[in-house]
């Protein structure tokens, strides 16, 4: 009897642990069948891996000459090599500092794709062409010579000044849309480091503000304010983009000229949709029209539905 009594006791625990753990694993889980949960965000971490393609590659080549091709082929899924990247010519510790974004890069590829399949690389042209064309864009004329960004250290971290900071608008934007806790966190990880590897950028940059671009004879922050001036006019959402130096009431509590770090007007960091960004990396303010860095459009189902 003694031992019957046990037994039942023993089963209905069982039981109730089994429910517990699968009403737990529900709540907490984000489940296959949640079609609002999965779908949206697996769209939502594909897109960015245009931009980390992009970041990976520019930073590789500019530290060390060569890219995903050597040192993580896996990742790339047989997408096609770059157009035009080359190694620049960098101070050691420029070079230092662009090295470590490159293998943190390398990172976010991997971390990305371990929660989505993601798709191959796209097609990504990091020639002179392509950022001299950027530059004209942004000063309204041709710069003579040609801006080279692997020129010097000086160039090469203007032509950065264009990287991070467009996929961490990215990334802010897609994190109030994420439904799944784990979506959240894994943007969370990638926005905190695109935006140390974006302040570290302005940093230096900001330190050499009056440096005179040669043979340009243009500050480091006139072409700052003029390449955010162009993000701005090709993103079409308004100002989301900020120089080094800004009017005093654009600053801080209106209380500084100085952004090293840019913000709205709480010093909240700006956001921006897959259509903002793709009409700021095609260069043609028309998420419909691929050109620029990508000169066949971007992947994923968010770009492609645009080109259909």
């Amino acid at each position: 009897m003694g031992n019957t009594k046990e037994r039942r006791s023993l089963l209905v625990i069982t039981i109730m642990f089994f429910f517990f753990n699968t009403h737990h694993h529900q709540v907490m889980s984000c489940p296959e069948q949640t079609t609002n949960c999965t779908d949206q965000d697996r769209k939502l971490l594909e897109f960015p891996l245009n931009l980390e393609y992009l970041e990976a590659e520019f930073f590789l080549f500019g530290a060390l000459g060569f890219g995903l091709d050597r040192v993580a082929p896996n990742l790339t899924m047989g997408g096609p090599s770059p157009i035009g990247a080359q190694k620049a010519k960098l101070d050691p510790l420029t070079r230092d500092i662009v090295l470590q974004f490159a293998w943190q890069e390398v990172g976010h590829l991997r971390a990305i794709k371990k929660t989505v399949k993601g798709f191959a690389r796209p097609l990504l042209d990091l020639s002179i062409k392509s950022f001299a064309k950027v530059m004209d864009d942004a000063f309204g004329r041709k710069l003579v010579p040609p801006f080279n960004p692997y020129a010097n250290s000086y160039n090469y971290l203007i032509a950065s000044y264009l990287v991070p900071y467009v996929g961490l608008t990215g990334y802010v934007g897609a994190n109030p849309k994420l439904q799944c806790p784990a979506s959240r966190k894994l943007v969370a990880g990638l926005l905190g480091v695109e935006s140390g590897q974006d302040a570290v950028i302005r940093t230096i940059l900001y330190a050499r503000a009056k440096h005179i671009v040669h043979p340009y004879g243009m500050t480091v922050a006139a072409f700052t304010d003029r390449i955010s001036c162009l993000r701005n006019k090709l993103g079409k959402m308004g100002v989301k983009d900020e120089g080094l130096v800004v009017p005093k009431v654009m600053g801080a509590e209106r209380q500084v000229a100085g952004n090293v770090l840019a913000g709205d007007e709480l010093s909240l960091a700006f956001d921006r949709t897959p259509e903002e960004i793709l009409r700021i990396v095609y260069g043609s303010g028309n998420e419909r029209v691929p050109g620029g860095f990508y000169p066949k459009g971007a992947d994923g189902e968010i770009a492609k539905s645009y080109l259909v």
